[in-house]
């Protein structure tokens, strides 16, 4: 997955890991939850890499590749990056499976290759989930259900997030 996430001044609050936690825990661990949903299992190990040190650079801890493995034997990649261009789509989603592929651009654009009977579909609007995740859990909450999303799967996303903006901090 790759999100151009843009760049944010040194000196906004996300930058500061004491108020925002870093990029990785305020916006990053969005995207590692989205592909632990993606999968269906635990992350069983992680590493991440910033943009190397550099003068020039005030911040690189916003600009990360981080690795995931997962249970099952899945790998999923999260390359969160401030220093792209603004032509280029915001969250790129690639999945690689049984021969075949899916791109989905900006939560609108999705394409196949290898799908029988499926090429493309464009939305008209981006729809990244939030209303229907919302929902799903003021209905369980009225209706005395589980949580949409399990505790133990949001505790591990959060592990991980935070895990991850440490390695990079630590630099």
């Amino acid at each position: 997955m790759t999100v151009n996430a843009g760049a944010i001044p040194p000196g906004h609050w996300t930058q500061d890991p004491a108020i925002g936690g870093g990029r990785i825990v305020g916006e990053g661990c969005h995207f590692i939850d989205l592909l632990r949903h993606l999968v269906g299992a635990p992350i069983v190990r992680h590493a991440a890499l910033a943009l190397g040190r550099h003068p020039a650079l005030a911040v690189t801890t916003d600009k990360v590749t981080l690795t995931l493995e997962f249970a099952d034997g899945s790998i999923g990649t999260l390359h969160y990056l401030a220093n792209g261009d603004k032509g280029f789509p915001k969250e790129r989603l690639e999945v690689f499976c049984a021969g075949r592929v899916l791109q989905l651009d900006n939560f609108r654009r999705l394409r196949g290759w290898g799908w029988k009977g499926f090429s493309r579909m464009n939305l008209w609007r981006q729809d990244k989930g939030q209303a229907a995740c919302a929902m799903a859990f003021v209905e369980a909450v009225k209706q005395g259900l589980p949580a949409p999303i399990p505790l133990d799967e949001v505790l591990e996303v959060s592990r991980v997030s935070i895990e991850a903006q440490r390695a990079v901090d630590d630099r």
